[in-house]
């Protein structure tokens, strides 16, 4: 007995597009959902305060921009003066970890040296230690160093490769460029050190541009480390400033910092939106090489 397995073109574009078309609602409601509180907090942004908390919709009854005004001067300086730091401590960071953790992963992925599993081992259980373990350790170093309320604690270790995410993530990538070229380059009497800078790092660009957006996002919005380090206004950060808005004593500024809190938003998503190529390239690659 044989059954007709065929079908017609009518029934494969009614069982087809079906499937898409659930999955694809599934997703925007996802997004929907995500999207609402960042909506919410932009709506808030342009109520009157007493409007804020009392009135449940996203369309302001009453727009006003007072909040921007009020937060941008309602602190002690600029808020821009805030958020400069904030750049300033992410670039400094960014361009550590994309030294520091190409040339640590490099190493690994690479370069023959002893204990290099153990090692290896060793940097990626460092993942598993929560900040709250370090730091301690870290705030009588770096007291001992004189550091405290400056970006020094916040940015020179970046340029220790101790981001072992960062680490592993580009050791992935490495260990899916072919090690023909490296042979190749030997050939021609090339040494580890310049097989590095004209063979994989030209090939590293997006595992390199993956590690400085998420080092950028994680330490422009770095809340925890800052307020243990950082003590003087002048050296706050714009999430530190944000803080500056609420008062368990008095009355808080929630429309000001909403609003400023939409502000400091800004570089983050230019920031995202000027690598986003770059980052959808090195997620599909990064790890996923025979």
């Amino acid at each position: 007995m044989t059954t007709d397995t065929t079908m017609t073109a009518p029934q494969r574009a009614t069982k087809g597009p079906r499937p898409r078309i659930l999955a694809h609602t599934g997703l925007i409601a996802i997004a929907v959902l995500m999207m609402y509180p960042l909506v919410w907090m932009i709506s808030s942004s342009l109520k009157p305060e007493s409007e804020i908390f009392s009135s449940p919709g996203l369309i302001p009854q009453e727009w006003t921009l007072s909040n921007y005004i009020e937060g941008w001067n309602g602190i002690q300086r600029p808020f821009s003066h805030y958020m400069l730091n904030s750049i300033l401590i992410a670039v400094i960071a960014v361009l550590g970890n994309v030294i520091a953790c190409s040339l640590a992963a490099y190493a690994f992925a690479r370069l023959h040296f002893p204990l290099k599993r153990t090692l290896f081992a060793i940097m990626l259980g460092t993942m598993m230690l929560p900040i709250h373990v370090q730091i301690i350790p870290q705030y009588i170093i770096f007291d001992s160093l004189a550091w405290l309320d400056t970006f020094l604690p916040l940015v020179v270790p970046k340029f220790l490769a101790v981001d072992a995410f960062f680490i592993f993530l580009i050791v992935q990538f490495i260990r899916g460029i072919p090690k023909e070229l490296d042979f190749a380059a030997r050939v021609d009497g090339c040494g580890p050190v310049n097989i590095f800078f004209r063979i994989i790092l030209p090939l590293l660009k997006p595992a390199l541009v993956t590690t400085a957006i998420f080092t950028f996002i994680w330490s422009y919005n770095d809340f925890f480390a800052q307020v243990i380090f950082l003590s003087s206004n002048e050296n706050f950060t714009a999430p530190l400033a944000l803080k500056l808005f609420l008062d368990q004593s008095t009355v808080s500024s929630w429309g000001p910092m909403f609003a400023m809190s939409v502000v400091s938003l800004v570089p983050l998503f230019a920031f995202f939106l000027f690598f986003q190529r770059g980052l959808i390239e090195g997620i599909a690659t990064t790890g996923f090489k025979g």
